[in-house]
């Protein structure tokens, strides 16, 4: 089952006056993303967060809304409190190699 796109009010294809938009300019990205458009700056101007590009001849910063969907899902399966698989909770201890038992 595909998974279904993270869509905020404003830009949901049946929300009135929506025209589900493919691209968002940094202001609606950030209100999608629940940030600031600040944060958003800071991250492109650090090469962090998610993909951004120029567009247009006075190269407006955009964001295509399935690239902020992905961005999201990684950052889930980033996180060990959403990923399972990386919880340090669900691995086994393990003693140090250089730990003496004796001493």
């Amino acid at each position: 089952m595909a998974a279904r796109p993270l869509l905020a009010p404003s830009t949901a294809p049946d929300a009135p006056g929506a025209l589900g938009k493919a691209f968002l300019n940094v202001r609606d990205a950030a209100e999608y993303l629940g940030l600031s458009p600040h944060t958003l700056y800071v991250w492109r101007h650090r090469r962090q967060g998610p993909p951004s590009f120029r567009m247009g001849q006075r190269g407006r910063v955009m964001y295509r809304l399935e690239a902020l969907d992905v961005w999201v899902r990684e950052q889930e399966q980033a996180d060990s409190r959403a990923n399972r698989s990386l919880s340090p909770l669900n691995t086994a201890p393990r003693m140090r190699s250089d730990y003496d038992a004796s001493a």
